[in-house]
């Protein structure tokens, strides 16, 4: 009579989970922060249908995703460009700063040129516009999260054929907004800004463009892309 000798149980790690050999790769961990509720919580729920991503965490501020990627360290932080608190490429620049491993990718509805560049230069490791879609979104955080670069191609083209604007972020704002004929007040309220903070911006674009006022200034900027 043969004897059948029982094969070994498969080992398991902590959890019951597979050994590493048998094991799926773990999914890509991310966080959202975006202060539109609407936009965070569909954003959240459509990548949750992807079953490689995982939303670990969600902020609604620059200062909330600072504490949530200390805390959680995602694989990959998803932000929005202007927040309250901090926006996308200052909370970028402290995440680098204190050493974290989370790369960062901008996600932004203000895709110009000029924030382009000083995302990339304060180490985003991908930058697109809210307009993309949510397919798109969760390849890019693939290939963020896999130590590549990616930069919206429509946005990257626009880039090189306006050149270098010598606006800062917060110029070309005030410039925008003034670009619509808004009052110093007006303009003020909606930039959260003091109407002689935004005199002070206005004057200073106007002087970079070389224009006699703002909506000279505005014309300019917009003709090269800058805003």
């Amino acid at each position: 009579m043969t004897t059948h000798t029982p094969e070994p149980a498969p080992t398991t790690g902590t959890g019951g989970a597979p050994d590493a050999a048998g094991a799926p790769p773990s999914p890509i961990r991310v966080l959202v922060a975006d202060d539109e509720t609407l936009l965070r919580d569909a954003l959240e729920a459509l990548l949750g249908l992807q079953g490689d991503i995982d939303v670990v965490a969600v902020a609604a501020s620059g200062t909330e995703a600072i504490a949530q990627i200390t805390r959680h360290q995602p694989d990959v932080a998803v932000l929005d460009l202007q927040m309250p608190g901090a926006d996308g490429i200052e909370v970028t620049e402290q995440v680098i700063a204190a050493g974290v491993p989370t790369r960062c990718l901008i996600c932004t509805s203000h895709a110009r040129p000029g924030y382009l560049k000083r995302a990339l230069e304060a180490g985003a490791r991908g930058f697109v516009p809210k307009t993309t879609p949510a397919k798109l979104m969760a390849e890019v955080i693939r290939r963020v999260h896999s130590g590549q670069r990616y930069v919206d191609p429509e946005l990257s083209a626009e880039a090189i054929a306006a050149g270098d604007s010598p606006l800062t972020p917060r110029e070309a704002d005030v410039l925008e907004l003034a670009a619509s004929g808004a009052p110093i007040d007006e303009i003020a309220q909606r930039a959260c800004l003091s109407p002689g903070t935004v005199r002070n911006y206005l004057s200073s674009a106007a002087l970079k463009l070389d224009a006699p006022n703002r909506h000279v200034a505005a014309e300019i900027a917009r003709s090269k892309g800058w805003i």
